[in-house]
């Protein structure tokens, strides 16, 4: 026996938008909403450390830049050319400021490594390094920081070692002497 069907039901007619709602009324006054602390803390304080690092990071490059490497006149590298040079790297300190400045005066120097000195071209500049053994082992120091390279040998001269002429104050040439006389030379190439 087939189950009877329920009559369909007569659609109903939704009401006019508005009908239901209460009529419109003013909006008091009230003060702004500060909400303190917020949801998500920890956002904000990463936010505000990212900016810190950046801020430090900013200011570590500007103080990088302003102390850089300087060009064979003295110059930091990168600044215009009008105004007083930069001191030279090589200049000497402590009781030597107080005479009469230091004459730079060419020293030749002969560097233990030759294929370094291949490296090398006039207008270089150059740390000098002495290496000489000692009842501990090796060891090395910085004779001379910032020696301009003036003449290099030719190809064929290079030999057991290398000869190469150095632009450096007095100073720092008596130092180059002594150290050549009893230890090895080195170069390192700004």
């Amino acid at each position: 026996m087939p189950f009877p069907q329920p009559a369909p039901t007569p659609p109903v007619c939704p009401a006019p938008l508005g009908a239901e709602a209460p009529p419109p009324r003013e909006v008091p006054h009230f003060p702004p909403v500060r909400v303190r602390g917020g949801r998500y803390p920890f956002r904000r304080l990463v936010r505000s450390r990212r900016r810190a690092v950046a801020l430090g990071l900013a200011v570590t490059a500007a103080a990088l830049v302003a102390a850089g490497p300087v060009d064979e006149a003295g110059r930091s590298r990168g600044h215009p050319a009008d105004g007083p040079p930069a001191p030279s790297p090589t200049a000497p300190t402590g009781a030597e400021r107080r005479g009469p400045p230091a004459a730079s005066v060419s020293a030749p120097v002969r560097i233990t490594d030759a294929a370094t000195v291949r490296l090398l071209r006039p207008g270089d500049r150059v740390d000098v390094i002495a290496a000489g053994q000692t009842a501990t082992g090796t060891d090395a120091q910085v004779v001379a920081r910032g020696a301009l390279v003036t003449r290099i040998p030719e190809p064929g001269d290079v030999g057991e070692g290398a000869l190469v002429v150095l632009t450096v104050p007095r100073s720092t040439a008596v130092r180059l002497a002594g150290a050549g006389a009893t230890a090895r030379l080195a170069v390192t190439l700004w």
